[in-house]
């Protein structure tokens, strides 16, 4: 099967090399290449995109804002958006992943971190696995200024933990500290499918709409604490 990639940056010289990239790959093909995030949500739904490269600042609809768009549409609730930025520390990140991306790459990124990026996300993994990722991530969780930045929709997944039972919750903490399915099952002596099944339920109940989701509601509730080394 062939991932469907839309690239979304205002920078025609940045879009053209990561189409030469992507394209080079036998699993991979652009559909679409949009200058702001405007065109990225038109493009996403017109040529059905499986995976979003989205730059985070962009002239007119930045990539926050058309994160929010897509997502919130019910019939692209199966594109996967992989955020990308030149700083290393940006406050916007985490509200991207609030607003339902994947996860996010620094545009210095190597060529095979960016076709690893798209792969997992398009398998709906969560790009937040390496330690630095985590780490920043936590971080901004930790000194945010609380439930008045999550929104209505971030404080009703975290009432919504309640709703999990203690296996689902033991493998959202899992999850959220970066371990794969095999890894949780190791962890927990269980097979990959039912640590499938106990991710897929906690989704369901939490309204994510992939792990990275998790990730987030985990640290937002103080089901995880962040620990910043």
């Amino acid at each position: 099967m062939t991932i469907r990639v839309l690239l979304a940056d205002d920078q025609a010289l940045l879009r053209s090399a990561f189409k030469v990239l992507v394209n080079s790959e036998p699993d991979m093909e652009v559909v679409g290449e949009a200058a702001d995030g405007a065109q990225a949500v038109a493009l996403a739904r017109s040529e059905r995109a499986d995976v979003v490269l989205m730059d985070i600042r962009m002239p007119g609809t930045d990539g926050l804002a058309a994160t929010r768009m897509i997502t919130a549409d019910p019939e692209l609730s199966d594109v996967r958006i992989v955020m990308l930025t030149t700083f290393e520390v940006d406050e916007y990140v985490v509200q991207s992943l609030r607003a339902g991306a994947s996860g996010f790459l620094g545009k210095g990124a190597e060529p095979e971190e960016l076709l690893g990026a798209i792969r997992i996300a398009h398998a709906g993994e969560a790009l937040l696995s390496p330690a630095a990722t985590k780490g920043l991530i936590a971080t901004f969780l930790a000194q945010g200024p609380g439930a008045d930045v999550m929104g209505e929709e971030g404080r009703g997944r975290t009432e919504r933990l309640a709703a999990l039972t203690a296996r689902e919750r033991e493998v959202l903490v899992l999850v959220a500290g970066g371990l794969s399915n095999d890894e949780i099952a190791e962890r927990l002596d269980v097979s990959p499918l039912t640590v499938k099944t106990h991710v897929n339920r906690a989704m369901a109940k939490l309204g994510a709409r992939d792990r990275a989701q998790l990730v987030v509601t985990a640290y937002e509730s103080g089901l995880v604490r962040p620990r910043v080394e």
